[in-house]
């Protein structure tokens, strides 16, 4: 069944997307920890991120550091913590969040529900740091 990554993967669902490659896919989470948290999927839908392929595996994680450090420069932040949970979306996905305090990766914390123009804001603020 198709979950709601591979729904934004063929367009179905929109989203703020940050960066794309033929296999990956970088993009804003609409309801943050903080401002600018990203997830980063792989297009090809496994659900735990330890059955992916080494290679797979290697490319993604490459894919998550080139947009952690374009997110750092573009989201003022100490840090730019990483977390991989795999409960809530049954597809693979790695959590980008900037950084200024252990608490702003509390996932028990309440979401930010930022608007649609914040989120565009945003997002073009890290994709102009994109290398």
């Amino acid at each position: 069944m198709a979950t709601i990554f591979t729904k934004i993967i063929s367009g179905e669902i929109p989203a703020y997307k940050i960066s794309e490659t033929q296999k990956f896919l970088a993009f804003l989470d609409v309801n943050p920890l903080v401002e600018g948290h990203v997830l980063v999927i792989p297009k090809k839908e496994v659900e735990y991120i330890f059955d992916l392929e080494d290679e797979e595996y290697r490319e993604l994680m490459l894919f998550a550091k080139s947009v952690a450090i374009s997110l750092k420069k573009a989201i003022p932040c100490k840090r730019i913590g990483v977390a991989i949970i795999g409960l809530e979306v049954p597809h693979t996905h790695i959590h980008l969040v900037p950084l200024n305090q252990m608490d702003d990766i509390n996932f028990s914390r309440p979401k930010l529900h930022p608007s649609n123009e914040e989120l565009s804001a945003t997002a073009d603020k890290i994709k102009a740091k994109i290398f």
